[in-house]
């Protein structure tokens, strides 16, 4: 699967939270979020281990009990059933790896 960028296609998952799939295989999935300032994800939990690249902007995420603030450059991996949560400082755009794939984010 190619994807051609474009800046159609995001949808907004929480408030001032938007994610577009980018492209996805049988078990992996790339999206790109566009996250604003004060926007907050909850604690929350999947099964699938997450990787990620901060693109641009700034943030602190929670994983495991930890709080990292993470500038444009920074990326990380968190294992699958791993509680976190993110608030944004700065508006934000993050890609993201996950693993198995998340069916519920295939939108095409």
């Amino acid at each position: 699967m190619i994807y051609r960028s474009n800046e159609s296609g995001f949808k907004e998952v929480l408030p001032g939270i938007q994610m577009k799939t980018l492209v996805h295989g049988d078990k992996t999935l790339l999206a790109e979020f566009h996250l604003k300032k004060g926007a907050e994800l909850p604690l929350h939990r999947h099964p699938h281990e997450q990787s990620g690249y901060l693109v641009s902007g700034l943030m602190e995420l929670t994983a495991g009990g930890q709080v990292y603030r993470l500038g444009a450059g920074d990326s990380w991996c968190l294992r699958g059933d791993l509680e976190h949560g993110a608030k944004v400082l700065e508006d934000c755009i993050a890609i993201e790896v996950f693993a198995p794939r998340r069916d519920e984010y295939i939108t095409r």
